[in-house]
């Protein structure tokens, strides 16, 4: 129980207040699955969606592909707010 408790405080003290500033080639491998794996659901969806008969499937499906552009969207919106590029003094 002991070891739990500290382990418990030592991944608290690990938190990072900001993002890092580099995006390292893992994590930019991970944000593109990610952003295919949204655009593809939310494709998927909404072409099964064209195929229900069932209006309550159907819109179970346009609501869950909805969901998934969102989540496409908002994943570029934090790229694209953090990829301005930082202002570095000039060198002298």
């Amino acid at each position: 129980m002991q070891q739990n408790q500290t382990t418990g405080q030592q991944n608290q003290m690990n938190v990072m207040p900001q993002p890092p500033t580099m995006v390292s080639t893992k994590d930019q491998l991970y944000l593109t699955d990610m952003l295919s794996w949204n655009l593809i659901a939310a494709k998927k969806a909404h072409f099964y969606a064209g195929f229900c008969q069932n209006q309550e499937l159907k819109s179970s499906l346009e609501q869950a592909g909805q969901m998934h552009q969102r989540h496409y969207e908002k994943i570029l919106q934090h790229l694209n707010q953090n990829a301005q590029p930082q202002q570095q003094p000039p060198l002298n």
